[in-house]
């Protein structure tokens, strides 16, 4: 136990550049606290006690805000960064050196039975909001980006990206779904709404000069 956890608390000080001490890192990231209560709820829940198995994850979600079921397996050397909102499912797997950012999910989508989320290699990052729905697997060092929603599985290596998910690089080669989804070019929404409300404006505008004029040299006509 004492060794995981120096484990962990290396593997904190190796990827958060904040992280100044062990001891700070120990003390003080929710994230830490997060996987240590996660084991003991974990020990509990695999010799059937599983009542006191979700009180303590439901007492680790209450201080960290972050919910691991005391089903889901973990493995070594996890690293959760800021970690608000973070959910991972019952039949959820996490491989050794992970990398979680705040946001995540690793749900089900309410249609499967028994193993119902997904399973997650080794040194895998998913990054803030992603959601990882389905009992499939992403594979070793794979790259999941910000608020990508993932629904199929994930090949070793491979980065994905969107809503769904493309697999836009694969053992740092592009793949033809790069193009489609390039999030460096994505068009604002809103931007785009105002633009054409501004262009109505414009069209109103002038057609009411255009009527205006028209009404004036009606009366100029007719004298008034």
């Amino acid at each position: 136990m004492f060794k995981n956890l120096m484990e962990t608390l290396e593997a904190y000080q190796r990827r958060d550049p904040a992280a100044r001490s062990k001891l700070e890192i120990f003390l003080l990231y929710q994230g830490v606290h997060a996987t240590l209560y996660h084991r003991l709820a974990h020990w509990l829940y695999c010799h059937n006690r599983k009542f006191l198995a979700r009180f303590v994850s439901q007492w680790s979600r209450f201080w960290t805000g972050i919910e691991i079921h005391p089903g889901a397996k973990i493995g070594r050397r996890l690293v959760i960064d800021h970690g608000m909102g973070i959910v991972i499912g019952e039949t959820a797997e996490v491989g050794d050196d992970c990398l979680i950012y705040h946001g995540v999910t690793l749900g089900g989508t309410g249609k499967d039975q028994g193993k119902r989320h997904p399973t997650v290699g080794n040194n895998v990052l998913l990054s803030c909001g992603a959601k990882v729905l389905g009992p499939f697997k992403i594979g070793d060092n794979a790259r999941i980006a910000s608020n990508a929603v993932v629904l199929s599985e994930v090949p070793p290596d491979a980065t994905a990206v969107g809503i769904p998910a493309q697999i836009v690089r694969i053992a740092g080669k592009t793949t033809h779904y790069a193009d489609e989804v390039d999030q460096t070019s994505v068009e604002n929404p809103t931007l785009e709404k105002l633009e054409a409300l501004s262009q109505r404006v414009e069209l109103l505008e002038k057609l009411l000069d255009e009527k205006f004029m028209e009404e004036k040299k009606e009366r100029v006509k007719s004298g008034e």
